[in-house]
């Protein structure tokens, strides 16, 4: 059965255009970046690359960025976009690396889309080089458990209050917006939390950032509801 991602391939990448949505642009890529600047990362990555906007930032700041995916559409806009970029079909249940190839691994709002996630921890954490940061943005649990169902709104169309149900079922649904419909798996956060732990990967740095900037309407439903969760993990050098 398909998951929405060749079908909305097209809207997906008419969506994010340069700078990304609003997730991206006013909340996310400031502290992404800035968990990746500075601390002398050669190579990275890039976990369910899409469309490449992320592997080319890591690119422009010296950073060797590779980026799997298994879109080919996707891929192909990459390309066209990045032509001396390093871009592969892939997933992240099975990725085609030897041990330790990276000494920056990123999953950049791609653990929801991933179907098998208890295969594709692992895999995170075996590319890893002992020493080196695995960097996760992901939808925050609280979000996703409704994400097929999104704001409960007042008969005025006024924003009442985000719904949270059924929260330690992992589950996939179809989520909609702005022409694109794709997969999106919720899972209570204790099961990542605990996949990576089982990898003997320790946690250095969570966040549930807010927005730094943008539409004022935006910012406070982003601040109402945790929308993102942000977390670095190491793969110490001596286990």
């Amino acid at each position: 059965m398909s998951d929405g991602w060749n079908e909305s391939a097209e809207a997906w990448i008419a969506d994010q255009g340069e700078v990304g949505d609003f997730s991206r642009a006013f909340v996310l890529d400031a502290v992404m970046l800035q968990r990746i600047e500075g601390r002398g990362f050669s190579n990275a990555l890039d976990v369910g690359c899409g469309e490449g906007r992320f592997c080319r930032m890591l690119r422009e700041r010296g950073i060797a960025a590779t980026g799997i995916d298994p879109t080919a559409a996707l891929l192909q806009k990459a390309r066209e976009r990045d032509p001396e970029g390093d871009y592969r079909e892939g997933r992240a249940e099975a990725l085609d690396f030897p041990d330790a190839s990276f000494d920056l691994v990123v999953s950049y709002l791609t653990l929801i889309d991933i179907p098998d996630i208890r295969q594709a921890i692992p895999q995170m954490a075996r590319v890893l080089k002992p020493g080196g940061t695995l960097l996760i943005a992901n939808i925050n649990s609280f979000i996703s458990a409704c994400a097929d169902v999104t704001w409960i709104r007042g008969a005025d169309g006024s924003y009442l209050h985000y719904p949270v149900d059924n929260y330690l079922d992992e589950r996939v649904m179809w989520v909609n917006w702005r022409g694109i419909r794709l997969h999106n798996w919720h899972r209570p956060l204790s099961l990542y939390m605990n996949l990576l732990l089982a990898e003997n990967l320790r946690l250095t740095w969570f966040d549930e950032p807010a927005p730094h900037s943008g539409e004022a309407a935006h910012i406070e439903r982003y601040r109402r509801a945790p929308w993102h969760m942000a977390m670095e993990w190491r793969k110490d050098a001596h286990p």
